[in-house]
């Protein structure tokens, strides 16, 4: 068994909200994120577009995340235990407040997974 997880984290952005999304995030919530939590990286997209395939693809009609971040995480059991506390502190709801549009979030999905 893996000695931790990773929480992946992919957000759809409304177009209209990104570049101010982005700016946001790489000033404020991306610094403050790795500070208080074991980011491996965080990424936003850079306009190549994605490439889709399989047996039966499937597009969200909100289109494909153009955020993504991961946080390590001794285990799950933890993660539930200190997310919402970490997240819920006063520094990151000073940052929240700033964010351009908390509603331009079209779709949000968090996975988890284990190493191999």
């Amino acid at each position: 068994m893996a000695d931790h997880i990773v929480e992946i984290r992919d957000y759809t952005i409304e177009a209209a909200w990104f570049d101010a999304y982005r700016d946001w995030a790489e000033t404020l919530a991306a610094p403050w994120l790795r500070e208080n939590l074991d980011v491996i990286d965080f990424w936003v997209n850079g306009g190549i577009k994605a490439e889709v395939s399989g047996s039966n693809p499937q597009v969200s009609e909100n289109g494909q995340p153009n955020v993504c971040w991961i946080i390590r995480w001794p285990s799950k059991a933890d993660r539930d235990e200190n997310f919402n506390r970490i997240m819920g502190s006063e520094s990151w709801r000073e940052i929240w407040a700033k964010h351009p549009n908390p509603g331009a979030y079209l779709q949000m999905n968090v996975r988890f997974f284990n190493p191999t």
